[in-house]
C-alpha cells in the first residue's frame, strides 16, 4: 500500500515538471530575444512562436506569408515586387527584424522603389517624377499595392468624352499624351474603317456631342445637309458618291440598268436625267430621240433593234442574224423603206417576191408566184433554175436555147406542160401526122434533119442501094405504127414493073437495090430451062406471057409456046425436042427421018 503511495507521488511530479517546462523555454528565448521586433510586430513579441519554430529555420518564411497573405498571393501568383524575385529569398533576408521598434525593416523611398517590379510599370507621363508625384496614385492610408491600375480609376475626371466610350481608356488614348490617339486607336479596326476625307475629318464632326456608341454609318445621317438631290434619290449616297470627294462621282454607269456606250458615254448626265432624280430617266431610246427619228415613227420605237449608241447612221441590225428574211444579192443594197412601207413592227412585211415584183413579173402572172423557183436575187436575167435537175424533162440539144414561154404557153404551175414533140410541134410535122407521135424515134432535139433512127439496126429490113436515099414517105406510105409497111418489092415498086408482073412479083430475084438495071440473072443456072439456041437473045417476054402472082411458073414443054408453030397440028404429040433442037425447026435431030415416015 505505502508503495502504491510512492507510485502517484511520483507520476503526478513528473506531470507537473513536464507542464513547467515550454512555461520555462518562453522566458528564455524571451530572455535571449536578441531586441525588440518592430512595432507592427510588438503586440506578438511574447509570442515567439508566432514567427518562430523551434529548430526549423526554413519554416520561418511561411510563419511571415500566414500573416502577410498577400505577400504569399503575390510569391504564388508571381506579380507584384516579390512575385518578381528570381528564385527563393528568405524574408529576412530583406527584412531584418529585433532591431528595436523604430526600425524599419522595409528601408524603400519614393527614390529607391522600382516601379518596374510591380505590375504597373511607369510609363509615358507617369515615369515623368516631375510632374507626377508618388502620392497622385497612391492615395494615404492606403497600401500601395492598392493603387488602382486601370485609368478610368485616377482620370474618370479628366474624361472628355462623359463616360460615354466607357472606361477603357487604353483602347484609345496612350500614357504619353492623351491628345494623340491615332498611334493607339485605329479606327479601320473598328466596324467604320476611315477611307478618303473621313481620315482628316475631326472626331466631333461624326461623334457629335460625344457621341461615340450608336454613330450612324450611313452617309446620309450626316451628309442630309448635303445632298443636292433634296432626297429624291434616296438616302444610299454610297451608290454614287464615294467619299474621296462628293464632286467626283465614282459610279460605275456600265452596273446600272444602262450602261453607258458609245455617244452615252460622253453626254452631260442632265442630258438624259432631266430631274434630280436619276432613277426616273427612261432607258428607251425613243424616250430621248424621238425628235430624231427619220423614220416618223413608222418603224417603231424600238431604235436599239438597228442603230447603235456609237453612231446612228452605223445600221447594227443584221438582217441576216435578226430576221427570218437573211438578205441576198440586190436585197442586201436596197434601201429598208423599198420594202418596208408600212409600219415595221404593226404590218408584217411580205416575203413573197411577187409581193414586192409583181410590177417587174415579164410573164405577167403566167409562171405563177414562186418567182424564187428560177430567179435568183443577184440577178433576174440569171436564172437558178435547172430544167434538167428540176423537172423531169431535161433540156437537150435546141431546147436549151428555146425561151420558157415557147413551150409553157399556159399557167406554169396550174397547167400540166405537155413533154411529147407533137404536143409542140405538130405544126412542124412534115409526116403530117402519117409518122404518128412518136418523132423521137427518128429524130434528135439537136436538129430535126439529123435523124437518130437507124433503120439498118432498128428495123428488121435494112437499107441498101437506092433504098438509102430514099425518103421515108416512098415507102412508108400508110401510118408508121399502124399499118405495117410491106417489105416486099412489088409492093413499092409495082408501077415499076416493067414487066407487067409477067416474071412474077418476087423482083429481087433478078434485080439489085443498086440498080434496077443492073440485073444478073442466069436463066441456064437458076432454072430448070437453059436458053439454047434460037431461045438466045429472045426476049423474056417472048415466053413468060402470062402475069404471075409470085415465082414465075412457066412451062417447058415447047408446045406450051409454040403451039402456033406446029405444023404437024398436034400429030406429033407434045414432045417436039425429040425431033427439033432449039437452033432451027427445020432441022431435025440426027435419027429422027425414022419417025418421019411412020
Amino acid at each position: 500500500m505505502r508503495a502504491s503511495s510512492n507510485y502517484i507521488s511520483l507520476f503526478l511530479l513528473s506531470t507537473l515538471m513536464l507542464m513547467a517546462i515550454p512555461a520555462l523555454a518562453d522566458n528564455v528565448e524571451t530572455a535571449l530575444m536578441p531586441g525588440q521586433v518592430i512595432e507592427g510586430h510588438a503586440k506578438w513579441e511574447e509570442d515567439c512562436a508566432k514567427c518562430h519554430k523551434r529548430f526549423d529555420k526554413g519554416a520561418q518564411n511561411a510563419l511571415c506569408q500566414d500573416c502577410h497573405k498577400d505577400i504569399r498571393k503575390d510569391v504564388e501568383q508571381k506579380q507584384g515586387s516579390h512575385g518578381r524575385f528570381k528564385g527563393q529569398r528568405d524574408c529576412k533576408s530583406c527584412h531584418t527584424e529585433h532591431k528595436g521598434r523604430a526600425e524599419n525593416i522595409a528601408p524603400m523611398t519614393d527614390q529607391t522603389f522600382d516601379h518596374e517590379r510591380t505590375d504597373f510599370p511607369l510609363k509615358g507621363a507617369h515615369a515623368n517624377t516631375k510632374k507626377v508625384e508618388c502620392k497622385a496614385c497612391h492615395k494615404s492610408k492606403a497600401k500601395y499595392r492598392d493603387a488602382p491600375s486601370d485609368c478610368y480609376a485616377c482620370h474618370k475626371k479628366d474624361d472628355k468624352h462623359k463616360e460615354n466610350l466607357g472606361p477603357a481608356c487604353s483602347d484609345c488614348h496612350t500614357e504619353k499624351n492623351w491628345k494623340e490617339t491615332a498611334a493607339k486607336f485605329n479606327h479601320d479596326k473598328t466596324r467604320y474603317p476611315l477611307r478618303g476625307k473621313h481620315i482628316d475629318a475631326k472626331c466631333q464632326d461624326c461623334h457629335a456631342n460625344e457621341r461615340y456608341k450608336n454613330t450612324p454609318m450611313d452617309c446620309f445621317s450626316c451628309h442630309k445637309k448635303d445632298d443636292k438631290h433634296k432626297g429624291q434619290e434616296g438616302t444610299k449616297c454610297e451608290e454614287c458618291h464615294d467619299d474621296r470627294s462628293w464632286k467626283k462621282s465614282p459610279f460605275d454607269h456600265n452596273k446600272s440598268r444602262f450602261p453607258l456606250m458609245g455617244k452615252h458615254a460622253k453626254i452631260e448626265c442632265k442630258k438624259c436625267h432631266l430631274t434630280p432624280a436619276f432613277k426616273d430617266a427612261p432607258l428607251d431610246c425613243y424616250a430621248c430621240h424621238k425628235k430624231d427619228d427619220k423614220h416618223k415613227g413608222t418603224y417603231g420605237e424600238k431604235c436599239e433593234t438597228c442603230h447603235a449608241e456609237s453612231d446612228w447612221k452605223t445600221i447594227t441590225f443584221d438582217h441576216d442574224l435578226h430576221s427570218k428574211y437573211p438578205l441576198r444579192g440586190r436585197h442586201i443594197a436596197t434601201k429598208c423603206e423599198s420594202c418596208h412601207k408600212g409600219h415595221l413592227y404593226k404590218d408584217t412585211t411580205p416575203v413573197a417576191c411577187l409581193a414586192c415584183h409583181k410590177k417587174d413579173d415579164k410573164h405577167k402572172g403566167q409562171f405563177a408566184e414562186q418567182c424564187e423557183t428560177c430567179h435568183t436575187e443577184r440577178n433576174w436575167k440569171l436564172l437558178l433554175f435547172e430544167h434538167d435537175h428540176d423537172t423531169k424533162y431535161p433540156l437537150r440539144g435546141k431546147h436549151r436555147t428555146t425561151r420558157c414561154e415557147s413551150c409553157h404557153k399556159g399557167h406554169l404551175y396550174k397547167d400540166t406542160t405537155p413533154v411529147a414533140c407533137l404536143a409542140c410541134h405538130k405544126k412542124d410535122d412534115k409526116h403530117k401526122g402519117q409518122f404518128a407521135e412518136q418523132c423521137e424515134t427518128c429524130h434528135t432535139e439537136r436538129n430535126w434533119k439529123l435523124l437518130l433512127f437507124e433503120h439498118d439496126h432498128d428495123t428488121t429490113y435494112p437499107l441498101q442501094g437506092k433504098h438509102r436515099t430514099t425518103t421515108c414517105e416512098s415507102c412508108h406510105t400508110g401510118r408508121l405504127y399502124q399499118d405495117k409497111t410491106p417489105t416486099a418489092c412489088y409492093a413499092c415498086h409495082k408501077l415499076d414493073d416493067v414487066h407487067r408482073r409477067r416474071l412474077g412479083t418476087e423482083c429481087q430475084s433478078c434485080h439489085s437495090i443498086r440498080d434496077w438495071k443492073l440485073w444478073d440473072f442466069d436463066h441456064d443456072t437458076r432454072t430448070r430451062f437453059k436458053l439454047e439456041g434460037g431461045h438466045k437473045g429472045v426476049e423474056c417476054a417472048a415466053c413468060h406471057k402470062d402475069r404471075m402472082e409470085a415465082k414465075v411458073k412457066t412451062s417447058a414443054q415447047c408446045v406450051s409456046c409454040h403451039k402456033k408453030d406446029d405444023k404437024h397440028e398436034g400429030n406429033y404429040g407434045l414432045q417436039c425436042e425429040r425431033c427439033h433442037d432449039t437452033s432451027i425447026w427445020k432441022s431435025l435431030k440426027p435419027g429422027t427421018g425414022s419417025f418421019r415416015f411412020r
